[in-house]
Parts: C-alpha cells; sequence; structure tokens
C-alpha cells in the first residue's frame, strides 16, 4: 500500500500571462506524473483555474472538499513566486508538499528553506515520485532532496530514463475545464516526442532538466498522436520537443505512419534549429502533408561572436536556407532573437529587426538575455554583477534583469519595443484605406508592444508609455522619416485619399503620419515633432489625434485571463472556420461577460477621441 494515498497535482503558473495562446499550459508534465502513480494511490485531483490567479481559489476549495495527503506543484522559474503561495495553501490544509521542475531543481537547497516545501524531486520526475508516493521521504529514493530533522538530505541524482517508450504517455483525462473544454478535449495540447538535447546553449536548463537527447520511437509517438486526433475539430498540436529534427529517419517515419493512419487533422507547430531544417528539406512535404504550419527557429543574433559565446552553433546561410525552404513549401517560420548579450552593445541590437526582415520570416521574437538558474549564462552573468534582480516572477523572457553592451534594465526594454516596432515597420498601416481603418491599424501595432511590455510587472504605465514612444521616434529617426512600400494600384478602385493623423506623446512630442498614394506605390511619412513646434503649428493640422498614453492605459486595463480566452478561441475559429454552431457557442459567452464589454466601450472611446481629433476618454 503506498505512503501517499490521495494525491493533488498541479503546475504553478507564470506570475503574468504572456499574450499567445500557442503558450497557454496544458499541464503535460503533471500528467506524465499522474499516469506514473495512477494505479497506486487512491485518487488524484486537479485544481480548477490552474492557467491563472483563480488557482488559489480554487485550490483552497479542492483542499477543503477533497483532503490530500501530498501536494505536488510543477514550477518554471518566472512562476515561482506563484508556486510559494501554493504551497502555503497545501501547508495549511495539512498536506506533505513536493516540488518540481526547472526552478527547483536548479536550486533544492534554496527551495529547501522555505518553510512550507518538504521535498524537491530533481530532474525527471516520474521515478522519482513514484517511490516518493509508495515509500514517502527516504535516503533511499533517488533524485529525492528533503528534510530530515533539521537537516537537507540530498539524495543521488537518479540517471534520467533510458528508454522512454516506457514511459505512461500523460494522463490527460485529469485535466480540469479550461474555456469549455476539459481532459482529452483540450483544442490546443502538447506532446513530447523526444526528451534533452543533443546541444548545450548556454542559455538553457534544457540539459539539467533532462540530460541527453533520447527519442521515443516513431510507433510511440503515433499511438499517443492518435489519441489526441479528433476528425471533426483541428486541433492546434505543440511538438514543444528542444529539437523535433534531431533525427530526420524518425520523423519521417512519423510522418509516414501519420498519413498511413489518416491523423492529419491537425495544425502543427514546433521549434527546431535551422541546420536541421535545411537537412529536412527531402521531407517537407510529408511535415506540411501532416499538419505543420509553423516552424520557430532559435536565430539569436545575427552576431557570429555572440552565437559563440551562447555556443549556438547557427551557421547564416543555414539559417537563409531554412526560412527559405519553408517558405516554398507553405510553412510559417517565427525567429526568436536574445537581446542583452554581454558582448553587444545597443549599435549592435539596432542590427536585429532588420536582419530579422533580410531573411524573409514571416514573424519575429525579440526577447532579452534571461539568466536561469542552472544555466551557465547565470554563473556568467553573475560574476559579472549584471544581474539586478532576483525576483523570479520577472524571470520570463521578456522583463530585462541584467545590464549588458552599456545598456541598463529599462534601456533594454525601450531597446525590445523597437525592435518590435522595427521589424514591422508599421506596415499593416499601409494596407488600409481611410482614416479609420489607419488608426485601428495603427492602434492594433501600438496594443501589441505594449501587451509585450505589460508583462513586465515592473513597468507603470508612463514606463511603457516612454518606451514605445522612444521606439517610435528612434525608428522613424532611422527610417529616413519615410516608410515605403510597393503597391499594385487597383484600377477599379479609386487612388487612396490622403490620410493623416497625429500620435502624441508624453513630454510634448508628437508624430505626423501621413499616408498617400502615387505612381502604384503608398508611403507613410513620420514627421517628429517637439514642444515648440506643436505649440507654433497645432491649429494648421488638419488631420485626427491620438494619445499614446490613451492606448498604453487601455492596453494595462485589459484582463489579461480575459484576453487570453478571446485569443484562445479566436485560434480555434482561425482552425476551424467551417463550424457557424459551434462558433456561436464558443463565442457567445463574451456576450455576457460584462469586463469584456467594458473593455469594448473603452476601444470605442478610444476610436472616436482619435477621430474626432481630441482626447480620447479612456482612463
Amino acid at each position: 500500500m503506498a505512503y501517499f494515498k490521495h494525491l493533488c497535482l498541479l503546475e504553478a503558473p507564470q506570475a503574468v500571462i504572456t499574450p499567445f495562446p500557442r503558450y497557454i499550459s496544458d499541464c503535460i508534465g503533471v500528467c506524465y506524473l499522474a499516469a506514473a502513480v495512477e494505479r497506486d494511490v487512491e485518487s488524484i485531483v486537479m485544481p480548477e483555474n490552474y492557467y491563472n490567479d483563480g488557482i488559489f481559489k480554487s485550490l483552497r476549495t479542492l483542499l477543503k472538499q477533497h483532503p490530500c495527503d501530498l501536494v505536488a506543484i510543477s514550477s518554471m522559474t518566472g512562476a515561482w513566486s506563484q508556486a510559494l503561495k501554493l504551497a502555503r495553501i497545501a501547508r495549511e490544509a495539512g498536506a506533505f508538499v513536493v516540488v518540481g521542475g526547472f526552478h527547483p531543481t536548479a536550486l533544492p537547497l534554496e527551495v529547501l528553506q522555505e518553510g512550507d516545501i518538504d521535498a524537491v524531486v530533481r530532474g525527471e520526475g516520474e521515478e522519482s515520485f513514484r517511490e516518493l508516493v509508495l515509500y514517502g521521504p527516504s535516503r533511499s529514493v533517488r533524485g529525492l532532496a528533503f528534510r530530515e530533522k533539521g537537516t537537507v538530505v540530498c539524495n543521488e541524482p537518479r540517471p534520467v530514463i533510458p528508454d522512454i517508450d516506457t514511459i505512461a504517455f500523460p494522463l490527460r483525462s485529469l485535466r480540469p475545464n479550461r474555456y469549455g473544454e476539459k481532459g482529452t478535449r483540450y483544442f490546443i495540447d502538447t506532446i513530447y516526442t523526444s526528451r534533452g538535447c543533443p546541444w548545450s546553449c548556454s542559455f538553457c536548463a534544457n540539459g539539467q532538466m533532462h540530460g541527453k537527447w533520447r527519442p521515443r520511437t516513431a510507433e510511440n509517438v503515433v499511438e499517443e498522436i492518435a489519441l489526441l486526433h479528433d476528425p471533426k475539430m483541428k486541433k492546434l498540436l505543440k511538438i514543444w520537443d528542444a529539437n523535433f529534427l534531431t533525427s530526420i529517419r524518425r520523423v519521417e517515419r512519423i510522418c509516414d505512419l501519420m498519413i498511413e493512419r489518416g491523423l492529419t487533422n491537425f495544425r502543427i507547430m514546433t521549434e527546431t534549429r535551422a541546420a536541421d531544417l535545411v537537412r529536412a528539406e527531402r521531407i517537407l512535404p510529408k511535415l506540411k502533408a501532416v499538419g505543420l504550419d509553423k516552424v520557430g527557429i532559435g536565430i539569436e543574433s545575427p552576431n557570429p561572436e555572440t552565437l559563440r559565446l551562447m555556443n549556438k552553433n547557427n551557421a547564416p546561410d543555414d539559417v537563409e536556407k531554412a526560412v527559405a525552404l519553408c517558405r516554398k513549401h507553405g510553412i510559417g517560420t517565427e525567429g526568436y532573437f536574445i537581446l542583452g548579450c554581454l558582448n553587444e552593445t545597443a549599435a549592435d541590437s539596432f542590427a536585429y529587426p532588420a536582419y530579422a526582415r533580410s531573411l524573409g520570416l514571416g514573424q519575429a521574437l525579440f526577447m532579452v538575455m534571461t539568466p536561469y538558474p542552472g544555466t551557465r549564462v547565470f554563473g556568467e552573468y553573475e560574476a559579472e554583477k549584471r544581474i539586478h534582480s532576483y525576483d523570479w516572477g520577472l524571470y520570463n523572457n521578456f522583463s530585462p534583469v541584467v545590464s549588458a553592451g552599456g545598456m541598463d534594465c529599462r534601456e533594454l526594454v525601450g531597446m525590445m519595443a523597437y525592435c518590435d516596432i522595427a521589424f514591422s515597420r508599421l506596415m499593416p498601416l499601409l494596407k488600409r484605406r481611410g482614416t479609420m481603418g489607419v488608426i485601428v491599424s495603427c492602434i492594433s501595432e501600438l496594443l501589441h508592444v505594449c501587451l509585450l511590455l505589460r508583462v513586465n510587472r515592473s513597468l507603470s504605465v508612463s514606463d511603457v508609455e516612454e518606451a514605445v514612444g522612444g521606439a517610435l521616434l528612434e525608428f522613424g529617426y532611422r527610417e529616413g522619416g519615410s516608410v515605403k512600400r510597393e503597391w499594385r494600384a487597383d484600377p477599379s478602385r479609386k487612388p487612396l485619399r490622403p490620410v493623416a493623423f497625429r500620435l502624441l506623446l508624453s513630454g510634448g512630442r508628437a508624430i505626423d503620419f501621413r499616408l498617400g498614394e502615387g505612381g502604384g506605390s503608398r508611403e507613410l511619412c513620420m514627421t517628429p515633432l517637439h514642444t515648440d513646434e506643436l505649440h507654433g503649428g497645432s491649429s494648421s493640422f488638419k488631420g485626427s489625434r491620438l494619445r499614446l498614453e490613451g492606448v498604453v492605459r487601455f492596453a494595462f486595463s485589459l484582463s489579461m485571463d480575459r484576453l487570453m480566452a478571446v485569443l484562445y478561441q479566436s485560434e480555434w475559429l482561425r482552425n476551424n472556420r467551417d463550424k457557424p454552431f459551434e462558433k456561436a457557442l464558443r463565442f457567445l459567452p463574451f456576450l455576457a461577460d460584462r469586463e469584456l464589454l467594458g473593455s469594448a466601450v473603452q476601444m470605442a472611446g478610444l476610436l472616436s477621441g482619435g477621430l474626432r481629433g481630441r482626447r480620447p476618454a479612456v482612463q
């Protein structure tokens, strides 16, 4: 009989929600743990609202209704502050508290200084966790660290599981309601077809957690994929390996089996190295056939010396060829870049967006170097005294906690904003017709940047306004005052009438935007203005006016959880456009959500205020 009989498993949510539905947790890690002990215990439960701040109330309620003798919490570094709150609730309910995941694995001694935590499972958890459940905290459980009579006992490490086909599939049926879906019905889901990584990038802790690269067989992978496949609903499937295309032969076998069994009603996203995409050229048509829609490529930097210091073996030719091959086969690409490397200055960082555009990437994500515990980078930045915060809630790739290249944390925030704006080059504005369309597009572009910066909970409204305004001015300066786009005029439509509007920034600054069409092309002119120019010429300006402050305040007023709900259902709609009845059912609850309706009213005020040329009524 097991030492612990009633279990509660949960994953601590990140301290701040990142507004990308593809990054929402599917709780696969704790579902693997549940599968490992399912037959050994009497009950396993998971609280509702595990992906937002509602988890604290739901855990309290659950432990009152269903007392548990063990609560297991998995945590990334950016979620550690949340994990501690959950541990306190579990302790108050009288449970034994064990934690695992990347952060506890990296800092087990520090973690066990917390009074509400009894034990840490280090590294790969299935076997260590099962032995803990069966036998209790013991010196015989490899991979376990725990407190015993006032001292911390760190047992010897547990070797990784050599044959990961022997690991039971995640117990997805345990998962509670998420945006109207339960258990195995999640529209967005995750699968890992391998563990570990053959590479050792200095900024990544995967090797410490999972060790060397170990693949599952194609047959084993496809058996799990078959459980996720739904012929009536196209799911977004994240193949979230550290590097999916490590073995091209294995991936081809997975594709062949999926096609043979008709398991192709997916939109698939994955991540891999550029060189492996080039090696996989022959099988890209098969990957497209099974649903591969987007590939994330860790490009990191255009600077060869930076790549060498990161131990990132990217060759520029491979990156260019990989993006071109994906474009040829109709597969989207998203490039990942890291700002704030020790050897790079601001001048080096300004080159990132142009380099990303030159590659032909569909999307680019500009993050900041984050020294996660357990990585080589952590030691390097700590030795240089470049880490300025150990507030783990800021460790999310978008909240600078370091200084580098002469840039402090605030300057790195501005650089992220600049890179995001400079990569898009405000091109969506050039596609619009009329003042309303242009202003809507401008607000959309600004909101995208503001929401990314809002992830940094140390920033205020004025901080974000200053960063975005400064980034816009820098972009305008570096573009020479105008952005041009070749445009094939439609002879059946009238030429675009000139559009003008003024974006009012903080500190008495502004940017005048003028969009015009002629000679088969459109041109967006940006003219920076300062206080004296504004006062001297504001009466002669005939266009609309929009305050950046209003856009930033609107971004801060949004409930990130409700925004994620809307984005989640919008992602479903993108995959399942031919289901009008279910579409109505999914979006109908939003019509009764007062907070969302209030946000809609605020947006309407923002737009109408801009079109009237008065300050928008957004508080």
